[in-house]
C-alpha cells in the first residue's frame, strides 16, 4: 500500500506462499510516484512468483483480494489494476480488502483469538482496535502521525536509512 509490492496464495487454514519486494528510496522518505513506479516494475513478477511457489496454478485461483486502503493512492491504484486485470483474465471474483483488518484477520487467525483488543502499529495508522461479535470497533487511535512514520522521520533525521524500524 505504500512501499512494499506482496502477494500470497492461501486458504482458510494455510497460508501456500507469500512474495514481496520492498521499494527502498535513495534518500528521504517515500515519493508516492517513485512508489507507485516500484509496484509497476514488480507486481505482476510478484504475483506469478507467489502463485508458483505455493504449488497451484493461476487456474486453480478461486479469488482474488486487493489492498484497497488506506496508502498512498498512486501504488493502491496499481495493485488495483493488476488485481482486476489477473481477475478478468482468470473469470473470477475480486474483493478489495481493508489493508489494516487484512494484517489484523491475519493475526487472529494465526493465535486462534476469538474477540481481542489490538494495538495496530503501521507507518501510516496507530489504533486501538476491538473485536466483537464478528465487528471491528476503532477504540482510539493518532489523529496526527502514525508510529511508523515517526520512527522513520527520527531515523531519518539520524542519517539512517529507509525504513527506520527493526527490519
Amino acid at each position: 500500500t505504500a512501499h512494499t509490492t506482496s502477494a500470497s496464495v492461501l486458504d482458510e487454514k494455510k497460508i501456500y506462499s507469500m512474495e514481496s519486494r520492498t521499494f527502498r528510496p535513495e534518500k528521504g522518505g517515500i515519493n508516492p510516484r517513485e512508489a507507485a513506479n516500484f509496484h509497476f516494475e514488480n507486481v505482476v513478477d510478484v504475483i506469478w512468483k507467489a502463485i508458483s511457489q505455493s504449488g497451484f496454478s493461476s487456474g486453480d485461483l478461486q479469488l482474488i483480494g486487493f489492498s484497497k486502503g488506506p496508502g498512498l493512492p498512486p501504488s493502491l491504484k496499481i495493485t488495483a489494476v493488476a488485481a482486476r486485470a489477473l481477475a478478468l483474465k482468470l473469470n473470477i471474483p475480486i474483493v478489495g480488502v481493508n489493508h489494516p483488518l487484512g494484517h489484523i484477520e491475519i493475526g487472529r487467525r494465526e493465535t486462534g483469538s476469538v474477540d481481542p483488543v489490538m494495538l495496530y502499529v503501521s507507518g501510516g495508522n496507530t489504533q486501538i482496535i476491538a473485536h466483537r461479535k464478528g465487528r471491528y470497533r476503532v477504540l482510539g487511535e493518532t489523529l496526527d502521525i502514525g508510529i511508523g512514520n515517526l520512527l522513520d522521520k527520527i531515523a531519518r533525521d539520524m542519517g539512517y536509512a529507509f525504513p527506520g524500524g527493526p527490519e
